[in-house]
């Protein structure tokens, strides 16, 4: 039986890192941008098309957005996206022990037998160091684009889960990893896979 780890975290806490680390000390593949490439290969679409439409393009106030690019029928390109997006993890996790990152892996793969759900998180201040580091300057402060990009995840989760972005009762374990550091964080997700 394969052994899946879903990684959802805050924008700069370091979660892509983190599950990329853990996939290669487990010698394991890691999905994260390598889904947006599935999904573009699965209906055709350039990555670029994809990326555009996907759980970031509406703007911060994606769910009115999402409500509004719908169909006579309530449909909208992002519900095709969603489901392909499902399709696609829940096939990654029935091919092969992996780490997926983000796109809502631990509410489509809740009912998966040995896969661990994971939640990392941060203050504030780490977290807006981390993307100036990584990500460089910009015009909008660091905590004005970490509050954007959180609230755009929290909704397109909210969205198609019905359920609350975050919240400790979705997930087996949250790491501090602010607190903890990046390579602790590695460790203790190694140690429990």
């Amino acid at each position: 039986m394969n052994r899946i780890i879903t990684i959802s975290r805050e924008f700069g806490s370091g979660g892509r890192t983190i599950g990329r680390q853990v996939a290669e000390r487990l010698g394991i593949p890691c999905y994260d941008a390598e889904l947006i490439d599935k999904i573009a290969e699965e209906i055709g679409f350039a990555k670029e098309y994809i990326v555009e439409h996907s759980e970031y393009a509406l703007g911060t106030n994606w769910f009115a957005q999402a409500v509004r690019t719908r169909d006579f029928n309530g449909h909208s390109f992002q519900d095709d996206l969603y489901a392909i997006q499902r399709k696609v993890i829940m096939e990654l996790a029935e091919k092969e022990s992996c780490v997926i990152v983000g796109r809502c892996a631990d509410y489509i793969l809740k009912d998966t037998p040995d896969c661990l759900r994971v939640f990392i998180h941060s203050d504030m201040e780490s977290r807006a160091k981390r993307i100036v580091e990584q990500y460089g300057e910009r015009n909008d402060s660091p905590e004005k684009r970490l509050r954007d990009k959180d609230k755009r995840r929290a909704a397109y989760y909210q969205f198609y889960t019905d359920m609350k972005w975050g919240n400790v009762h979705n997930y087996h374990i949250t790491l501090n990893s602010g607190e903890l550091g990046i390579d602790k964080c590695v460790d203790i997700l190694a140690s429990l896979y």
